[in-house]
């Protein structure tokens, strides 16, 4: 369970910060580190054995029909980036603590931040391809929250939707890839596709597979041509841009790019769209960098700049350029961390980040400067520093891979690390170095410890890494490494490979042609000032503009705000479509015999033909519409019970007793006739296409109920299934919190997501003015003078708690006979509406115990724990138990946990009801309907 439980507990805890900020701002934060802290501590009791050469494992079934399983796997490569994403994840926590202003909301940044984390944690530690999709998702949504977490900023909205617009259309492109790469290798399991190369790479669908998936990498991950997102995400606050570029986001595709190194690359097609790829963004971004004043902005390019080294060296296909990749994703975590922090400090310090009006900053804050001092030469890779140590092995890698000529690939690294030095340097001279100025914004100083001490611990982890390779960091890396190449890989780590190693000069010319471009920056600035180049981000805006106005002109064309159209054109095509299947084929009569049909079952389909009939007829008489649609509904319990499904028409006469109650009370705000606005000519076409669906509809239920089925229907497994495999006789109840709970488990959501939506739009309506005063003006007629009668409230008063106790026995007996959480649910639903429509909305609600969305919750939670509670017993989710107790003096009965699950049903189902009766009474209160100060018509107050 330990993966699995790595990955839960970020979400388990997002709670904690929301709730704990009541406390301070400090108890939230603590609240926030503990779950971190509890799952680092577990990956922690876990690296020994993956250290050793093994790995940990978490199995769950979830869907296993579909292949989609809660498969968790801890070995190298995930123990390397979980232990970046939680270690400096509780960095970046004492670092938002003192970083965010009072002002900002902190309890929901750290609830977002922690769903953020949990979700970059289920990317690295899944093990199955589905489920890694569904958390490579849940980074796109979380980091929207997070980079528009500022949202009264112009730029974090727009920064949040581009960088949800680029990884969402990169994330539909992976998934359709993934897809395809599970058919090839016949199994959604990491762990058995990682063992397919050969089959894999000699598919004909290899190439499409690859290019999608890459897709997703280089989206997420801001590879070249889509790098330009993530400079904007910049605008959000500076521990999630420390978050981000470090150890989570955008390492989200480099990941990927290494989990499927064993299947994937090594072809053509790998070398030269990968290399090429991460070539063209190393260089590309580390020019941009260079002419960037914006602290962040400069760091943000030179993340793109790295990012776009490490896939060079992934797409080099060696197994010891896979291994220096791994070495530099942990050497950039640690400085560019770092260095984010220290742009973090200088805004909050100076209150500026440009670096124009920055400069002799080492004076006032000596401090900062060391930190920064120490992280910008590691990025710059000068030695002894970490950053070093990767860009000495890269330029050796580089130096030894031929690209279009054998020096090209060589120079142009070269190039980039010589760039890199350039814009490195640049931050240090323009930031800190030269005299002191005397026209800051704001007078600089160092902060306290809270703001230095997480970036001063990764510069110490810079030079620890630089001084002692081999002892702090060789034997992470050859554990990761051995992950992503499937076997060790002697690469030597040090500062000197000797006078005739390629990189050694290599790396001398990058040094000083760094330091030759910084010499040169104002003619270099001048030029690239000047020189016409494409913007990215406008090239994004036109076309997203082009876009939204085509599917504008598109949807505009198709729906013209004429419901009946779209309706009838949508029927006609699926009618259409039908008798197209229909005429493809030879009719041949059915074989079945027809049951014979009693003069009962003749005279309620005879009304229920003419009420259906009636409805569309006298429509717009809205109360004669509701009730010919409720004898319609109730006319079909009986026929429930001729075909012997009492369960049935026990709910639908519950459930049509309940709708037509509510709907009596959302006509109140409606006139009691629909104004006529179709013209004959266009009823008669809805009639002639309702004739259409409806003849289509019973010609199609005719044709299966004659016909022998061509396969056993699996009624018949339910049926003998029900006793054996779900302890109960009622085989309509164990199909619903058994065979088929997942599908109840989602309907119960919707049903309260329903009544939540009903409950929010009654409280927009109550919160605007205009509607306010409509409710107050609308007409209201009273049609007797005894609006609550003293017979009705005693008569109510009686029933309630008869109708409770008929609700339990019903609750209770559902598994083994007609019932069940539904039923009772809506038993109790209708007992509360005859007190409310007995003593009125607001007595009765003044009397309430329990709110009406916590019995949702409840619901929910009580139907969820049920279902994962099986996974405690080895069992599938939502897999019920049972036993049988005999206890003195009663006769032997059974205990099911289907009764758990059943109970959340029950709660949902009551919730939802009262809150949609709540939601509706509040809006009949506003029209001025006097408030009872009795359960009777004795006293009111207006």
């Amino acid at each position: 369970m330990t993966p699995a439980l790595i990955v839960a507990l970020p979400f388990l805890g997002a709670v904690l910060p929301a709730l704990l900020i009541r406390l301070g701002r400090t108890p939230a934060a603590v609240g926030t580190a503990l779950p971190t802290l509890a799952a680092l501590a577990l990956l922690l009791s876990a690296a020994p054995a993956v250290l050793a050469g093994g790995s940990i494992t978490t199995r769950l079934d979830w869907l296993p029909a579909l292949g989609l399983g809660a498969d968790f796997r801890l070995d190298g490569l995930g123990l390397l980036f979980a232990g970046l994403i939680l270690g400096i994840g509780l960095l970046i926590i004492l670092y938002a603590r003192f970083y965010l202003a009072p002002r900002d909301p902190m309890g929901r940044f750290y609830s977002y931040l922690l769903m953020f984390q949990g979700a970059m944690l289920g990317i690295v530690l899944s093990d199955n391809l589905l489920l890694l999709l569904v958390f490579w998702e849940l980074t796109s949504l979380s980091s929207f929250l997070l980079i528009g977490y500022w949202s009264h900023l112009p730029e974090g909205r727009q920064g949040a939707r581009m960088a949800l617009a680029v990884t969402g259309g990169g994330g539909l492109a992976m998934i359709a890839g993934m897809l395809i790469l599970g058919s090839i290798a016949g199994t959604h399991d990491l762990s058995q596709i990682l063992t397919q190369r050969e089959a894999i790479q000699a598919s004909p669908l290899y190439l499409p597979a690859l290019l999608l998936i890459l897709a997703g990498a280089f989206t997420k991950s801001a590879q070249f041509p889509f790098h330009f997102w993530l400079p904007h995400a910049m605008a959000a606050p500076t521990p999630v841009s420390a978050y981000l570029h470090s150890a989570t986001m955008v390492k989200a595709g480099i990941f990927l790019m290494a989990r499927l190194w064993p299947v994937l690359s090594g072809t053509p097609e790998w070398f030269w769209i990968v290399t090429t790829t991460g070539l063209v963004t190393m260089v590309l971004a580390a020019a941009i960098a260079m002419f960037k004043d914006d602290l962040k902005a400069l760091l943000a390019f030179s993340t793109v700049s790295h990012l776009g080294l490490i896939t060079m060296l992934l797409g080099f296909g060696t197994k010891a350029a896979a291994t220096v990749a791994v070495f530099h994703i942990l050497n950039h975590a640690t400085f560019k961390a770092a260095l984010f922090m220290v742009a973090g400090i200088v805004d909050h310090s100076a209150h500026t980040r440009d670096l124009r009006r920055l400069g002799g900053l080492r004076h006032l804050m000596p401090l900062t400067f060391a930190i920064a001092l120490l992280a910008a030469l590691s990025m710059a890779g000068i030695p002894p520093l970490n950053g070093f140590l990767s860009k000495e092995l890269m330029l050796e890698e580089a130096a030894h891979t031929a690209w279009l000529t054998p020096w090209a690939m060589g120079a142009l690294a070269t190039l980039g690390a010589a760039i890199s030095v350039g814009y490195s340097f640049r931050l240090l001279a323009q930031g800190f170095l030269g005299p002191r100025r005397t026209d800051y914004p704001h007078t600089p100083h160092d902060p306290g410890p809270g703001l230095w001490a997480a970036p001063g611990l990764l510069a110490l982890l810079v030079v620890l890494i630089g001084l002692l390779p081999m002892a702090s960091a060789a034997w992470l890396v050859d554990s990761a490494a051995s992950a992503v190449t499937g076997q060790p890989v002697a690469v030597k780590i040090g500062h000197w490979h000797g006078t005739g190693a390629p990189a050694l000069w290599m790396s001398l010319a990058a040094i000083g042609g760094g330091l030759f471009l910084l010499g040169l920056y104002r003619p270099l600035r001048a030029a690239w000032d000047h020189a016409p180049r494409p913007e990215a981000k406008r090239l994004f805006d036109a076309a997203t503009d082009v876009l939204v106005r085509l599917s504008r002109h598109i949807t505009d064309g198709l729906h013209d705000g004429a419901f009946g159209r779209s309706v009838a054109l949508a029927v006609l095509a699926i009618a259409a479509a039908a008798l197209w299947a229909f005429l493809g084929k030879g009719h041949t009569p059915g074989t079945r015999a027809t049951l014979p049909a009693d003069p009962v079952t003749v005279t309620i389909w005879a009304v229920m033909l003419a009420a259906a009939l009636a409805t569309p007829v006298l429509h717009r008489k809205r109360l004669v519409a509701l009730i010919l649609t409720g004898v319609t509904g109730l006319l079909i319990a009986p026929l429930f019970m001729l075909f012997s499904a009492p369960d049935l028409a026990l709910t639908q006469v519950s459930v049509e007793v309940v709708t037509v109650l509510l709907m009596l009370l959302a006509l109140h705000f409606l006139p009691k006739e629909t104004p006529a606005e179709s013209r004959p000519a266009r009823r008669l076409r809805d009639a002639a296409v309702a004739a259409i669906a409806g003849l289509g509809i019973g010609a199609l239920a005719w044709s299966m109920l004659t016909r022998e089925a061509a396969f056993p229907p699996i009624s018949a497994f339910h049926l003998a299934q029900s006793k054996p495999g779900a302890g109960g006789t009622n085989a309509v109840n164990t199909i619903i919190v058994d065979f088929r709970g997942y599908d109840t488990f989602g309907e119960i959501i919707v049903l309260g997501i329903a009544a939540l939506v009903i409950f929010a739009l009654a409280q927009a309506l109550l919160r605007s003015p205009a509607v306010t005063q409509r409710l107050r003006a609308w007409p209201r007629a009273r049609e007797s003078g005894d609006r609550h009668p003293m017979m009705l409230v005693v008569a109510t008063r009686l029933l309630l708690p008869m109708a409770m106790l008929v609700g339990i026995y019903i609750y209770l007996r559902g598994h083994n006979l007609p019932g069940g959480g539904f039923v009772a649910g809506l038993v109790f639903a209708i007992a509360y509406l005859m007190q409310y429509m007995a003593s009125g909305y607001d007595w009765t609600h003044a009397r309430q115990r329990y709110d009406h969305h916590a019995l949702i919750g409840a619901g929910v939670l009580t139907a969820l724990l049920a279902g994962t509670g099986a996974w405690a017993f080895g069992l599938p989710f939502l897999t019920s138990g049972y036993t049988y107790v005999h206890l003195w003096p009663l006769e032997e009965f059974e205990l099911a946990s289907a009764a758990i699950f059943d109970l959340g049903v029950f709660l949902c189902v009551l919730g939802a009801v009262l809150l949609a009766l709540a939601s509706l009474s509040r809006l009949a209160l506003k029209t001025g309907e006097p408030v009872n100060l009795r359960a009777y018509d004795t006293e009111e107050s207006p």
